[in-house]
């Protein structure tokens, strides 16, 4: 089993508010994705087995498409899913850049409250069925994610901040 990647921020923004960033389209659309990326699209059907579907648009102005199938739905506290990179009509791809990144990532995000602020920490993981290459390309991975989600929490301070 692969060790999860793991990384937490402390937000000066109420646990309410946090939540309404990460699952309210009209939100997401301000702030999600790496620093530098814009999101063009997104729809969210937010209940166990709905699909949030999403496009962010790069620097270099090429786009690439995302999408999360929701397992677990705990207001205010938890968001569970599946994330796979995706195409434009919600069918699962590979990665654009990295063709052995596991095809789907198990994604955790908890909302801690901590008097006024919250704690956000977003866990992932390869599902059990990537194979031996694509979890060594998570392993190899670790510091472009640490780069990408630094990037989008800084995103998501900056919108929380408005």
């Amino acid at each position: 089993m692969t060790a999860p990647f793991v990384i937490s921020r402390v937000l000066d923004a109420r646990r309410d508010k946090v939540w309404k960033a990460w699952t309210e389209p009209e939100h997401l659309e301000k702030w999600w994705g790496p620093k530098g990326f814009v999101v063009t699209r997104c729809k969210i059907d937010l209940r166990p087995g709905g699909i949030m579907h999403y496009c962010l648009r790069s620097p270099d102005g090429s786009d690439m498409w995302g999408r999360f199938v929701f397992r677990e739905i705990v207001k205010p506290e938890r968001l569970v899913w599946i994330n796979t990179f995706s195409d434009e009509k919600g069918g699962i791809t590979r990665h654009p850049m990295m063709q052995d990144w596991p095809r789907e990532m198990l994604t955790r995000v908890t909302f801690d409250e901590l008097s006024g602020k919250t704690r956000v920490t977003v866990q992932w993981t390869p599902v059990d069925t990537s194979t031996e290459i694509e979890r060594k390309t998570f392993e190899d991975g670790r510091g472009s994610m640490q780069q990408g989600w630094t990037g989008t929490f800084e995103q998501l301070e900056l919108y929380l901040a408005l």
